[in-house]
């Protein structure tokens, strides 16, 4: 009896420890009998009433219905020894949810306990110290919070513990090297772990692998690391480790792995790591390590992987380096190297699969020797100065899959030139080739036809090559994307092209092809963008196109094409970027059906012969932003039904012959900002609301009978119907006349009275933008509750930003604004306020930031005083979404998906577009940054502060400024690297700045991250995600939104996503480019975006 109740108080006082059960759980555990095995299984029932979900069926056998003691029959546990007691608990994937309960460190006798693979949140219970019999713990592949306890000290025995993939945050315990003797394997990478690398773990006597990668641990790594001569395995990736590398790690001699890549380590590559016998995979990529790579490597006999990508190494690469005949992947891309590759370097690597070398300053021939290296499937040569032709040894690569050649001197001109072309149709495994923005002449070899079937992108763009396209280019029946714009091509689309049904892009702008398009070309079923402007196509267009039902955009503009514009186009419902057939022949009236392109942003049909009237139906088109209907014949009136067009940035009617009075309905248009009316003959008064109320916004010449409007216009006034009206008039005019006489003798008393007393005084006098309201000083004070500190938004270089509530004109409502006032005392405030200003006057898009006034006036003290008043964007910067401030209540709360993220980059195109093409005058930004795109109630992204823009005036072909220069434009890290010799601001510029913002978006790093050291830039951060390592490189706040897709990257939708990420950051890396003629336009930017955007989508419903 006594026995029994010892049993009972025991187990009463163990159950303190845990937390309260579930009202099932409280029935059960009521009736648990006394012993070990019982306070097991109360444990285990503690545990499960801890979560949230519980997998489903998986914990179904987790009960007592058929009584108490079958705990050990329960799904994923196991019992031992003879008093049945739980020894392992091993739950891997079981599809759990909620926190661990504290209650399993009650399993005295547990030596195994696997979580992983969960969904487990909380942090991890100080309570499993007390398992010292514990040998292996894995919780990887969760989202555990807070701090690794130091408590789990106290787990003396064990072996393995794995912790990876986590959110846990702090210092890594002391306890862990100083307690855990027995330790062999320790991984805790993926989480985001801070401080220093403890010395303690240099104390690990049995430790064989140790990976603390992708964390924020900083500092220097120990040299102490070099004693822990049983290690095999080293991570320390991804971390923000500064200092160089330790020449004591050169002491583990039994290292196989050793990672040490993507931090900000400098100083040369010590020499003594070619000691590392049993060394198989180095990766020191992506840091700011500087000098030559060191000979010695070259002793490396067993080196499987190298990896030296995107430092500051220079020289040649040694010749000992071409001796591994164990390499399969060899990376220096991203670095200074140079030289000519030896005839001789691939003639001894038989097992070199990967080779990345692109964004050196390699010269000289293609080795022809690359051939024998004959397993190779990944070969990059571009962006280096390469010359010469490419050797047809090539083609002996039978492994081959992605060949990039673009951006080199390699040429080709006759047939013997193009000989490997011909050789590659001997690599069946051949999925990728770019050799864009070459030297490549000529004709394309009809040998092209013959490339692997596995082909999906070929791009060779921007050449010199001429002749017609090969006959038997729809053998290619895997092409997703076939580029060969800016070229000479010649002759007609072969009728093969209706075999491409897998083809998504058709990019062949800009060449001389002629000819019919087939009606075969609508078995393109799957092609999302077309671009063939800039040929000689000529006949109808094929109303097969409207088979085209995932078509974004339609560019067919600038060719020979006649007839009408077939109604098939209007009923492909995707088509929602641009419909372009501007610049044809094309006749016949606007098919009323265009009212069912409910998605499209621009229609252009201008320069062509269309006739009637426009459609009514064009209503329908709630998203047109852009409508070009110029130099046409068309005739009646401006259809009401255009005016519901609420979201019309630009319209452009002139040069037909429409008729009747100007609709005073096209000036309640609020977005309306451009209208070309000219060369018509409309008739009767000129309206002087909304867009009609600025001179620049509008052009009306050349149509005869028109009157009124607004002076600047100088029309003449429109004629009264009587000659009562006329007496009425001028006794109007009279009485009128005397009265502003009087008033201004009366004034000018007035002024010369108080003249003096002016800036002593609060002078609300102020200046406004046309269109906007006045408003005063007094009122900013007001607004700004007397420009309180509890207001300030943010404060810059040019002035500060407050929030304020300013009234309405009748007093009835407030609304919210963002006051700019400027620091007048700065050098440049005024030039920047100015600037601003004249950037803004005639803008009005939805993605830019909506001024609301400017005050130019005089403060309480009689200081001068200027202001810009702006709509307030509640959700802040897209910077603080990137980068919220570690103390920020809503720091954990801000973050943005990546469906939001892809949504922002294009609202931020759009507003470039408009900027760079589509508004009244051509305006560069010169300062896009995170921190100036703003985010409204809606997450609709707008572009602001405009203090160093710049409005840009065509003179020939020629872009110059018109207003002066404020010195050096933008930001550093931001921007283009031609202004910093002194370039003159361009729209390319813009470009740049914005594919940086792209990189910055993608990977959550700030292009002046502390992490990169110099001569690491983002550029070289993100290029490794291209080749393999996407998740080295994109921001982890993604990674964590998607753990499946981390999980099984090759598994469709994850393959989708996976796409979407590296489209993001090869369009980054393409807006990003040195030379300002390489990088993308914005319109190709849009579609891109687009793109992505549909495969996001496609991949969500998946």
């Amino acid at each position: 009896m006594a026995r029994s109740l010892a049993l009972l108080m025991l187990l009463f006082n163990s159950s303190l420890l845990l937390p309260p059960a579930s009202s099932d759980d409280d029935a059960a555990a009521a009736a648990v009998p006394t012993g070990g095995a019982a306070a097991d299984e109360l444990a285990l029932l503690s545990f499960r009433s801890s979560l949230v979900s519980q997998g489903g069926s998986s914990l179904a056998s987790w009960n007592t219905t058929s009584g108490h003691g079958q705990h050990c029959t329960w799904a994923g546990v196991a019992c031992g020894g003879r008093r049945d007691r739980v020894v392992e608990l091993r739950l891997r994937s079981f599809n759990l949810s909620g926190t661990i309960s504290p209650s399993l460190g009650n399993l005295s006798f547990l030596a195994k306990l696997h979580l992983g693979g969960n969904h487990l949140s909380g942090e991890i219970p100080p309570e499993l110290g007390r398992l010292s019999r514990l040998r292996r713990l894995n919780m990887s592949g969760n989202s555990l919070q807070g701090s690794i306890p130091a408590a789990i000290g106290g787990c003396f025995r064990l072996i393995e513990m794995d912790l990876t993939i986590n959110q846990l945050e702090g210092k890594i315990p002391l306890q862990i090297g100083a307690s855990m003797k027995n330790l062999a394997y320790l991984y805790l990478e993926g989480n985001r772990l801070s401080g220093q690398i403890p010395r303690s773990l240099a104390e690990l006597p049995s430790i064989q692998e140790l990976s603390l990668g992708s964390n924020g641990l900083s500092g220097e790594i120990p040299p102490a690391l070099g004693n822990l001569t049983g290690l095999s395995f080293l991570s320390l990736s991804e971390n923000s480790l500064s200092g160089g590398i330790p020449s004591s790690l050169c002491n583990l001699t039994s290292l196989s792995s050793l990672y040490l890549n993507k931090n900000t380590l400098s100083g040369t590559i010590p020499s003594c790591l070619g000691n590392l016998n049993s060394l198989l995979e180095l990766a020191l990529s992506d840091n700011t390590l500087s000098g030559a790579i060191p000979s010695s490597l070259g002793r490396l006999s067993r080196l499987s992987s190298l990896h030296l990508s995107s430092n500051n190494l220079s020289g040649l690469i040694p010749d000992p380096i071409w001796n591994i005949s164990s390499l399969t992947v060899f990376g220096v891309q991203y670095n200074m190297l140079s030289g000519m590759l030896p005839a001789n370097a691939f003639s001894t690597l038989p097992h070199l699969q990967e080779v990345y070398m692109d964004n050196n300053q390699f010269h000289g021939h293609i080795p022809a020797s690359v051939a024998n290296a004959s397993n190779i499937s990944m070969l990059t040569f571009g962006v280096n100065s390469f010359s010469g032709v490419v050797p047809e040894e090539i083609g002996r690569l039978r492994n081959l899959g992605t060949l990039v050649l673009a951006e080199t001197l390699l040429e080709a001109e006759g047939p013997n030139d193009w000989k490997f072309m011909t050789a590659l149709t001997n690599c069946s495994n051949l999925q990728h080739v770019e050799m864009g923005a070459c030297k490549f002449g000529g004709v394309l070899p009809d040998s092209v036809s013959n490339l692997s079937s596995s082909l999906v992108y070929l791009s060779i763009g921007a050449n010199k090559i001429s002749g017609s396209l090969p006959r038997d280019i729809g053998n290619l029946i895997n092409l997703e994307s076939l580029v060969l714009f800016n070229n000479s091509l010649t002759g007609s689309l072969p009728s093969s092209f209706s075999k491409l049904k897998n083809l998504h892009r058709l990019i062949l702008f800009n060449n001389k092809l002629s000819g019919y398009l087939q009606l075969t070309i609508g078995n393109l079923t799957q092609i999302t963008n077309l671009e063939l402007y800039g040929n000689a196509f000529s006949g109808t267009i094929p109303s097969t196109l409207g088979n085209m039902t995932r078509l974004f955009e339609l560019n067919l503009a600038h060719n020979n094409f006649i007839g009408a514009i077939p109604t098939e186009i209007f009923s492909i419902p995707t088509l929602s970027e641009t419909l372009d057939v501007s610049h044809n022949k094309l006749e016949g009236s606007i098919p009323k059906e265009i009212g069912e392109l409910k998605n499209i942003v621009e229609f252009h049909a201008d320069s062509n012969k269309l006739s009637g009237e426009i459609p009514s139906t064009i209503s329908g088109c709630q998203l047109l932003q852009h409508l070009s209907l110029q130099n046409n014949f068309l005739n009646g009136n401006i259809p009401i039904a255009l005016t519901q067009l609420a979201g019309l940035d630009t319209l452009d009617l002139s040069g037909n012959n429409l008729s009747g009075q100007i609709p005073k309905s096209l000036g309640d248009m609020p977005l309306l900002h451009s209208l070309n009316l000219s060369f018509n003959s409309f008739q009767g008064e000129v309206p002087t609301n909304g867009v009609f109320a600025n001179a620049s916004e509008i052009y009306i010449q050349g149509n005869a009978n028109i009157c009124g409007g607004i002076p600047e216009l100088r029309l003449p006034q429109c004629s009264l119907k009587s000659t009562k009206k006329k007496k009425h008039q001028i006794l109007l005019i009279a009485l009128t006349v005397c009265l502003v006489s009087t008033l201004a003798i009366f004034s000018l008393l007035y002024m010369l009275l108080t003249c003096h007393k002016r800036r002593k005084k609060e002078v609300p006098a102020m200046t406004s933008i046309q269109g906007h309201p006045m408003i005063t000083y007094k009122q900013l004070v007001k607004a700004t509750d007397g420009f309180s500190p509890a207001n300030l938004l943010g404060s810059g270089s040019f002035g500060s930003v407050y929030k304020g509530e300013l009234d309405s004109q009748h007093g009835e409502s407030t609304s919210s604004v963002a006051v700019k006032v400027l620091k007048l005392e700065t050098p440049k405030a005024v030039k920047s306020f100015t600037a601003e200003c004249e950037a803004l006057r005639n803008m009005r898009h939805r993605n830019l930031v909506k001024i609301v006034t400017i005050c130019s006036s005089i403060d309480n003290k009689g200081n001068d005083f200027k202001a810009i008043v702006y709509d307030f964007m509640p959700n802040g910067s897209l910077e603080d979404w990137l980068h919220p401030e570690t103390n920020c209540d809503q720091a954990e709360q801000r973050h943005l998906n990546l469906h939001q993220r892809v949504n922002i980059l294009l609202d931020v195109a759009c507003a470039l577009d408009y900027l760079h093409c589509l508004g009244p005058e051509s305006v560069v930004h010169c300062d896009i940054k995170s921190s100036n795109v703003l985010l409204d109630a809606d997450m609709v992204a707008h572009v602001g502060d405009f203090g160093l823009a710049r409005i840009l005036v065509k003179e020939s072909s020629l872009m110059q400024q018109s207003t002066s220069s404020m010195g050096f434009r933008g930001t550093i890290g931001y921007a283009a690297p031609e202004y910093g010799v002194g370039n003159i601001a361009s729209t390319h510029g813009d470009i740049y700045s914005y594919g940086i913002l792209v990189l910055e978006t993608v990977s959550g790093k700030r292009p002046t991250d502390t992490t990169f050291g110099p001569g690491l830039s983002l550029r070289q951060y993100v290029e490794p995600g291209l080749h393999g390592r996407l998740m080295d490189v994109v921001d982890r706040k993604l990674v964590l939104d998607s753990k499946s897709w981390v999980q099984t990257p090759d598994i469709s939708p994850c393959k989708e996503i996976n796409e979407c990420l590296v489209s993001l950051l090869r369009l980054g890396l393409s807006c990003s480019q040195e030379l300002p003629s390489s990088r993308m336009q914005t319109g190709d930017v849009i579609s891109e975006l687009h793109d992505i955007k549909e495969s996001l989508s496609m991949a969500s419903i998946m």
